[in-house]
């Protein structure tokens, strides 16, 4: 069963930023959106009566309500679907949260990482889940969503690492070798601690420096001080005074040989065979594929395929093409390509088709 991804980063994937003005002390943008998801993890009234007509795509859980409670009295002979572990506690499910963002144990199977997702009954693989890394060591994609797989469409919310109005958990195994790096939001731009601001004027403290205190107490929190200002992060809110901070990780192509043992009986249900595509939006809204389209008005020196290579050894780069004798710069990070003698830009986007 095939699979394709939508990541919220820009607007050609209908996205929500994850960049708060600085005067939204707490995440307002946040907190409203995860009010509203909140509202989907409550049982599905039609699931639990005479069947919902909706199927996988009812934004409520379809579950055994009683078994939520664990007072359901068919226990294993309920035809409802009935979650492995009862539902946490508000004590537990906050837990949780802390244990998604303590230090990563060495767990894969030898890969840099693995994504994973559970049903209630055990973890699967999810393959090519180097998309996933790729979107997630991007501070500024706070979710993506997985569609056509065996649960239906799949939101992961990477901020919080769960699943949104599904009965499924979700985590990333990491090898012990990730180098995490620490970002804040300074006018309504994610800013990489240890980088020069503006004026070239070094940061006073560095990414490495507040990885090192995560780790040794993930409960604990980092201080520092800019001039006579104090400042501190606070590693359970993720905030430093009225500005947001997260925690990413460096990305790490895998080895080639990597994830073949994943291909396994039950799990290629979960595996995304859709292929990356690149577009520019032309002058009238529509998306076209970059193309050769040798002996047009329109000849350009890359592909599609070009740019993907180019884009999964790093996601935040950039490349140079050119189309007819123009120079162009293809920007990752800003998802935009800008004739570089006219500066005129236009919009990117990468689907999965």
């Amino acid at each position: 069963m095939a699979a394709a991804y939508q990541s919220d980063e820009e607007s050609s994937f209908e996205s929500k930023s994850d960049v708060s003005d600085e005067s939204d002390s707490d995440g307002n943008s946040d907190v409203e959106s995860d009010s509203q998801l909140d509202d989907g993890e409550e049982p599905c009234k039609y699931y639990n009566g005479r069947g919902c007509k909706e199927g996988d795509r009812c934004s409520y859980l379809h579950v055994c309500k009683y078994a939520l409670k664990g007072s359901c009295r068919h226990g294993s002979k309920c035809k409802l679907f009935h979650p492995r572990a009862e539902r946490e506690s508000s004590g537990a499910s906050n837990r949780a949260s802390d244990r998604s963002r303590s230090p990563d144990p060495k767990l894969t199977d030898g890969r840099c990482y693995q994504w994973q997702l559970n049903d209630g009954n055990s973890w699967l693989d999810v393959c090519n889940d180097h998309i996933l890394e790729a979107q997630y060591s991007l501070p500024h994609t706070k979710s993506i969503k997985i569609y056509n797989t065996l649960y239906g469409a799949v939101s992961i919310d990477f901020n919080r690492m769960r699943v949104f109005r599904k009965s499924l958990r979700v985590r990333r195994l990491d090898d012990g070798n990730t180098v995490w790096i620490w970002y804040c939001t300074l006018n309504r731009t994610w800013i990489k601690y240890g980088d020069k601001d503006s004026k070239g004027n070094p940061s006073p403290v560095k990414s490495s420096d507040i990885e090192n205190k995560f780790q040794s107490n993930p409960a604990s929190s980092y201080t520092f001080t800019i001039g006579a200002e104090t400042l501190e992060i606070k590693f359970r809110e993720m905030t430093k005074r009225k500005r947001k901070v997260t925690r990413r990780p460096l990305y790490r192509q895998q080895p080639a040989a990597a994830g073949v043992s994943q291909i396994a009986s039950g799990v290629q249900n979960l595996t995304l065979v859709a292929r990356p595509q690149w577009q520019f939006e032309g002058d009238s809204g529509a998306w076209h594929e970059f193309k050769h389209r040798r002996g047009t008005s329109t000849e350009c020196s890359v592909t599609s395929d070009n740019i993907e290579r180019k884009y999964a050894q790093n996601p935040k780069d950039s490349m140079i093409f050119k189309v007819k004798g123009y120079s162009y710069k293809l920007d990752f990070k800003a998802m935009i390509q800008t004739n570089l003698k006219t500066k005129n830009s236009r919009k990117i986007r990468r689907v999965l088709v």
